[in-house]
């Protein structure tokens, strides 16, 4: 499977506020890998897996800013990298938050 094909058969709720023929994998790789991980099915991890591997959604994982702590676990856990390693959890450690309402 290209990757530009992988776009069109991942569920369509991932890019429901862009149109999925503007998207171009290369290009727009972190933006789709993290839709995938915040909001995508099982069906569509397994898609995105089988079209750039685990080590290539790891490292474009590492460089978010932002990630859903559900999603950082997950893909931590599976890769077995540490949480340290990703932008995104660091991040958030130096900007912590007086109180977590």
């Amino acid at each position: 499977m290209s990757k530009n094909e992988c776009i069109t058969r991942l569920s369509p709720h991932l890019f429901w506020d862009v149109d999925v023929n503007s998207i171009e994998f290369d290009k727009h790789k972190a933006y789709i890998v993290q839709r995938v991980m915040e909001y995508g099915l099982m069906e569509d991890w397994n898609k995105l897996k089988e079209t750039i591997g685990i080590t290539e959604i790891v490292e474009t994982c590492k460089r978010l800013r932002t990630l859903d702590p559900k999603a950082l676990a997950f893909i931590s856990l599976i890769s077995k990298t540490p949480l340290e390693e990703f932008r995104c959890y660091t991040t958030k450690q130096l900007n912590q938050t007086p109180w977590d309402f």
